[in-house]
């Protein structure tokens, strides 16, 4: 918990259970049960789950990635303890009714279709797909038409059952409430749901698989993807390669990987890199929309890129830059309360322990220009690249 003066409280549940946790028939379970959650429990039927914090002016919502499902909301402080009833209701109480199930099955499919649509959204699930393949990390978080279609009451109740158990639950607030009144009603809501095992399985280590791929889909721009696999969550390696994936491609326009291909040729619109750590695995990828034109020459660019931040190290002075830089925008990230909530959830899921700015900034300084160049020589080996072209 964070408390900040506000009159808004974001409160959330983080859950590690996410789409990796999925086999076979079960592939998008995960992000189904996300949708269906607000769908009817033993107490409230689906309006009165949406009135419930919507009525007070708040906003209630869920999202599911590959190791994580987190249900949120933002109301005054206030209503906090409305949110939180509502979570343990929703999570402990769900029934999934047959009728609900069935319309909500059109929206994922909806949504499935919409992500296949977009050639910006579909290329990093198929990068994944293709990185990973045969682990259950690879498959995508909406699952398949088949999959969902197929989808039935008794189905996800069982997984709910044998997955969602509140050992691996973290309930998360960022607001000005006092530690003593969540920890009193966190009592009262979750403190009667005994624990019990859980089925998640995550033994077996996603293995990053290098590949050159072009798909043609007749877009109007190309999408070009590069990347690698990167150090895992739990990596001592982990806040040097942050660090070398925000000075790359960051959000910042002054990002070396902007300034090369955006800034000095007009290449593309939109160039970025990202940095996912899972828990026992890591993914780096840079993203593109170039001129159809112009895609070789992007790709040697970035390439380029890559290899003078493993043969150069940084000066003293591009190092601090770069460290003020990310202590800045991290700061400024978690100013905001809905990020800040959702970051603590995630921290203390990972690591049981949430690192005060002060400390992220002195993990941050820590890192020497040595640090950023040996990850780079590490990770940035072409060989080992991944890169899928829409064209």
């Amino acid at each position: 918990m964070s408390r900040t003066p506000s009159r808004v409280a974001y409160s959330g549940v983080y859950i590690g259970v996410g789409s990796r946790d999925e086999r076979g028939s079960d592939e998008g379970i995960a992000h189904f049960i996300e949708h269906s959650l607000f769908k009817g429990t033993a107490h409230r039927h689906a309006y009165h789950i949406q009135n419930r914090i919507d009525g007070v002016g708040g906003e209630l919502n869920a999202f599911t990635t590959k190791e994580e499902t987190c249900v949120y909301a933002s109301s005054l402080t206030e209503h906090l303890e409305r949110c939180l009833e509502l979570f343990a209701d929703i999570l402990f109480h769900s029934t999934f009714p047959a009728k609900e199930i069935e319309k909500e099955k059109d929206v994922v499919l909806e949504e499935i279709n919409a992500y296949s649509d977009s050639p910006a959204e579909l290329i990093f699930d198929q990068y994944e797909e293709q990185a990973f393949a045969g682990h259950p990390v690879a498959h995508n978080i909406l699952g398949s038409k088949k999959n969902v279609k197929r989808f039935t009451t008794e189905r996800l109740l069982q997984f709910v059952q044998g997955n969602y158990t509140p050992g691996r639950m973290v309930v998360t607030v960022a607001g000005d409430v006092r530690m003593e009144r969540l920890v009193r009603l966190c009592e009262k809501h979750f403190g009667h749901y005994g624990n019990r095992p859980s089925a998640v399985d995550r033994t077996q280590r996603p293995l990053f698989q290098p590949f050159d791929r072009y798909v043609n889909r007749h877009t109007h721009q190309a999408h070009l993807l590069i990347g690698c696999q990167a150090p895992d969550v739990y990596h001592k390696d982990k806040t040097a390669f942050s660090l070398l994936n925000n000075l790359l491609g960051g959000p910042a326009m002054n990002s070396r990987l902007n300034v090369a291909v955006r800034e000095h040729y007009g290449f593309c619109y939109n160039i970025e890199s990202q940095y996912v750590p899972f828990s026992d695995t890591g993914l780096f990828y840079i993203y593109a929309g170039v001129d159809l034109g112009a895609v070789e020459r992007a790709r040697a660019i970035i390439v380029d890129e890559l290899r003078r931040m493993a043969d150069t190290a940084l000066t003293d002075k591009q190092l601090r830059s770069a460290q003020r830089q990310m202590i800045g925008q991290v700061s400024i990230n978690d100013d905001y309360g809905m990020n800040e909530m959702q970051s603590i959830g995630k921290a203390y899921l990972c690591y049981d322990h949430v690192n005060t700015l002060e400390e992220m900034e002195a993990d941050l300084m820590a890192v020497t220009a040595d640090d950023v160049r040996r990850v780079a020589q590490e990770r940035f080996v072409p060989e080992r690249f991944g890169t899928l072209i829409y064209n």
